[in-house]
């Protein structure tokens, strides 16, 4: 039986958060004004490019890519070198949104608490700073996308992927981003937040001795520092990370959101809120797959 659907094109750009730009139809246009007090920022505009068109399909491999009448959950992805701020950034995004939020690295040290094959040779490449293989990693991403929750909430994929390769493994699965958010922060600031961070491990809550100290002594006397979150370690790390990052923003670039993540994490989710919020208000639609 025939359907009547809507066919939409998107077509979006990066901009920096820290610069006033003006972009021509089907950008993104971020203005940020900040001080050293604050940071006022606005989603200036949104252009869609819709292109829509009534369309009958009668061939069954088609792909729908939005109903008329129901618009289906966002998937948005989240990027940044080690801390950046994407946890507390996902934490109040899913407080906001109701995403089902993934971490690839929870996912991963998940496995190495456990102690599985996996999870041995994913530590072992941790502790060099190096990529944990792309085989290790796409599955458990893929399964944990594909469960109810994921589906019928939208999801938020934390620090996923980290390389080319696996964001074309994600493709060829059909898991397609309508955002991609990359969280932009010098070394210096990305080492010293790394250094002083500390694991509580009764409640898996992130501290940091100099930013957000733990309430109690008695939580301060049982923190410990993740093996991975030395100076040595994150600085190759970094590495690791500035080396994959461009091949992994060409890939999204045209649904890439830059924001400055150095600003306080109110300011930096200011500025990911008006992204999400115009998102969901131009169209009602589904913006993700229209770029594949």
């Amino acid at each position: 039986m025939a359907c009547n659907c809507y066919l939409v094109n998107f077509t979006a750009v990066s901009s920096n958060p820290n610069r006033s730009l003006t972009c021509s139809p089907k950008k993104h246009t971020f203005i940020s004004r900040s001080s050293a007090s604050s940071s006022t920022v606005r989603f200036s505009s949104l252009y869609i490019n819709r292109k829509i068109s009534r369309t009958r399909f009668n061939a069954p491999n088609l792909q729908v890519v939005a109903s008329a009448n129901k618009a289906e959950p966002l998937k948005v992805m989240i990027s940044g070198a080690p801390a950046s701020g994407k946890g507390t950034q996902c934490e109040l995004i899913r407080r906001k949104y109701d995403f089902v939020h993934i971490a690839a690295g929870d996912l991963l040290r998940a496995e190495v608490a456990a102690g599985t094959e996996n999870g041995r040779r994913a530590k072992e490449c941790m502790e060099k700073g190096q990529l944990v293989p792309d085989e290790i990693v796409v599955m458990m991403v893929k399964e944990r996308l594909l469960l109810p929750d994921s589906q019928e909430k939208g999801w938020l994929l934390d620090g996923y992927p980290r390389s080319s390769s696996q964001a074309n493994a994600l493709k060829e699965f059909g898991f397609q981003p309508d955002l991609f958010i990359l969280l932009e922060v010098p070394e210096e600031i990305l080492v010293d937040r790394v250094v002083g961070r500390r694991l509580d491990p009764v409640t898996g809550k992130i501290y940091h001795l100099k930013y957000s100290p733990p309430e109690t002594q008695e939580i301060a006397a049982r923190l410990t520092q993740r093996f991975d979150d030395t100076e040595e370690k994150v600085k190759l790390r970094l590495l690791t990370h500035n080396k994959n990052v461009e091949a992994v923003l060409s890939m999204y670039e045209d649904i890439t959101v830059k924001v400055d993540g150095s600003l306080c994490k109110e300011d930096v989710f200011a500025q990911i809120d008006s992204a999400l919020r115009a998102l969901r208000k131009e169209g009602q639609t589904p913006l993700g797959s229209l770029a594949a």
